[in-house]
């Protein structure tokens, strides 16, 4: 009796310390040997990523282990590096607290990139329109019908060559479009085209981006009105923007940023203190787990920063000015996964994490007036290049990244 009492007792014993045992596992507290002493030892959980992945993970110089892999680590600050052979070395300090899951998540750039000819030569005066998946451009180098004013769709398929991947949108014999200076609508539904030159009055017309224009129109008399209803069109989608934001948090961007360009998810803000003033907390408490690197929450007026909504941090950019450098990038602009920034700089594209970490020089050869254009997926880069050859029309290439 006595024994049929007992075994029900010991398996809900043995139940609930395994159950205990797998909750404390969970939250990263480690049985063993420490300081002469038997029993759990506090420890955080840090996760490893990176892409491409199978990289090795060193701690504080060591070793450890491979990526996609979780790390158990004692409180504290470790010095993480995460490498893979024909890839630039990504590193970063991580603070990893106990029961806390920090990240380590590396995206690698190749330290050879591959460069592939996209175009014939005679390409001029690319521009990226606001989604980042289409470029337009005019080419100069074929017969009246062929030259004229294109457009390059970077989403719908792989592109072996622009001949295959373009649309044309005008050509020569209406107008010389080839030689035109083209910009996009905000909602990248149409293209101005302005033609100009020696011998005659600038030329205004509006070009649907969708198709051929049989019969481009005009619009030199009135492009005013379609500037001012742009205009209104961006102050609106900013509006639209802030308005879906906490109230606290709408106040202290109108207030002190001067916005240069939202992330392609909209959860970081590239931007340009207004004012001299210090960043309120916005979420208390603070987020756990979040990015370690060191924010800076002390605005000095004109000075660039990354504000990540989602985690409440702010971080002083370094890089460079953001002062125009091309028709669309600045010196720095947002790469396609929200995570980097492009940084260009003495005729050298770099990326960099937006917490000011890991810059990376990724490309280093001749380009020309700093066209550079993500691909949408992050996988390359657009850049117009004569690869150094003064003999040589320009042309676009893309520089492969994974």
């Amino acid at each position: 009796m006595k024994k049929q009492i007992l075994i029900p007792i010991v398996i809900f014993l043995f139940l609930t310390v395994s159950t205990i045992m797998l909750i404390l596992y969970g939250k990263g507290y480690r049985f063993g040997f420490g300081e002469g002493k038997i029993g759990f030892s506090e420890t955080g959980l840090l996760v490893a990523t990176s892409s491409p992945n199978g990289a090795q993970v060193f701690v504080d110089g060591h070793l450890t282990t491979a990526t996609d892999n979780t790390i158990n680590l004692r409180p504290g600050t470790y010095a993480i590096k995460i490498y893979k052979e024909g890839y630039f070395p990504w590193e970063k300090k991580i603070k990893v607290q106990k029961e806390v899951v920090s990240k380590a998540e590396a995206t690698l750039f190749p330290t050879n990139p591959k460069l592939e000819g996209i175009s014939l030569n005679g390409i001029d005066n690319p521009s990226l329109d606001p989604s980042q998946t289409r470029i337009t451009y005019t080419l100069s180098s074929q017969s009246p019908r062929k030259n004229g004013a294109y457009v390059l769709d970077m989403s719908t398929r792989p592109i072996i060559t622009l001949q295959s991947g373009s649309t044309q949108i005008a050509d020569d014999t209406t107008d010389t479009f080839s030689k035109a200076k083209l910009s996009w609508s905000p909602d990248g539904q149409q293209i101005i085209a302005a033609i100009s030159g020696e011998n005659r009055q600038p030329t205004i017309y509006l070009l649907q981006a969708d198709g051929f224009n049989q019969s481009p129109k005009d619009i030199t008399a009135t492009l005013s009105t379609y500037q001012d209803q742009w205009e209104k069109d961006k102050q609106d989608k900013e509006k639209s923007r802030l308005i879906g934001l906490k109230s606290n948090l709408r106040q202290m961007i109108s207030e002190n940023f001067r916005v240069i360009a939202w992330s392609p998810d909209d959860t970081k803000v590239l931007y340009e203190a207004s004012q001299s003033a210090t960043l309120p907390i916005v979420i208390n408490p603070r987020i756990i787990g979040a990015d370690s690197e060191i924010e800076e929450r002390t605005l000095t007026k004109s000075n660039t920063y990354v504000y990540d909504i989602k985690e409440d941090k702010n971080f002083r950019i370094d890089a460079g000015n953001t002062k125009k450098t091309s028709n669309w990038l600045p010196s720095l602009a947002w790469f396609p996964d929200s995570k980097h920034l492009i940084f260009v700089e003495d005729k050298k594209i770099n990326i960099f994490e937006y917490d000011n970490s890991n810059i990376t020089t990724v490309y280093a050869g001749p380009f020309l007036d700093s066209y550079i254009f993500p691909w949408p997926n992050g996988s390359k880069l657009v850049i117009l290049t004569d690869l150094g050859n003064p003999d040589l029309s320009p042309s676009l290439y893309t520089v492969g990244l994974k």
